[in-house]
């Protein structure tokens, strides 16, 4: 891997990016322009900064046999496309079955950012989520779907503004068995009752 630029590399490059669109980087509208963009970076790709397989690494044997589904559904998805550079936004639903131990619900949620605050594709994200839950916590299965809108069909190219993509990853009883995998797309499924 390549050495990380610095600050002041990351702010120049902001600056020609303004000049290049056409505009001037010391009028005053622009000026602080450049340390915002470094600093919104910084947060939209933290991803890169976390270890997700530390994240699932506590676990609760205490279940009282528990070996259901366990689902958490409409996690906030804000990525970004490894092609273009703009916003992939959406939801994922995120659901395993247990085999003597589960992990706290909100790990999952933070598995979903840790993967979507990187440069992404959906279909590798997916991947990544359920691959990692299936890898630490050694579930019976795994289950995820995000469904998402690319700012890059959106906003540029050919501008469909209403289109989703939705993307899957079953593995284990998902995988196996229809009957598990219905149930859980049931569930996603279902309307709220709170």
């Amino acid at each position: 891997m390549t050495t990380k630029p610095s600050r002041d590399e990351a702010l120049k490059a902001v600056k020609t990016l303004i000049e290049w669109a056409g505009d001037d980087p010391t009028r005053e509208g622009l000026i602080e322009t450049p340390d915002r963009v470094i600093r919104a970076y910084k947060e939209f790709f933290a991803g890169y900064e976390e270890d997700p397989e530390q994240v699932l690494e506590k676990t609760f044997e205490e279940v009282e046999g528990y070996d259901d589904a366990v689902i958490v559904r409409n996690i906030r998805v804000e990525s970004h496309c490894e092609h273009h550079m703009v916003p992939i936004l959406g939801i994922a639903h995120v659901g395993y079955i247990p085999n003597k131990r589960v992990v706290g619900i909100s790990k999952l949620a933070r598995i979903v950012d840790i993967f979507g605050k990187r440069l992404q594709t959906q279909e590798t994200m997916t991947a990544q989520i359920a691959d990692t839950i299936q890898r630490v916590l050694e579930p019976k299965g795994v289950a995820v779907v995000i469904d998402a809108g690319h700012q890059c069909m959106s906003t540029r190219g050919i501008h469909k503004t209403e289109s989703s993509t939705i993307t899957s990853r079953m593995l284990g009883i998902f995988r196996d068995k229809p009957e598990t995998r219905a149930e859980f797309m049931n569930l996603i499924n279902s309307p709220k009752k709170f």
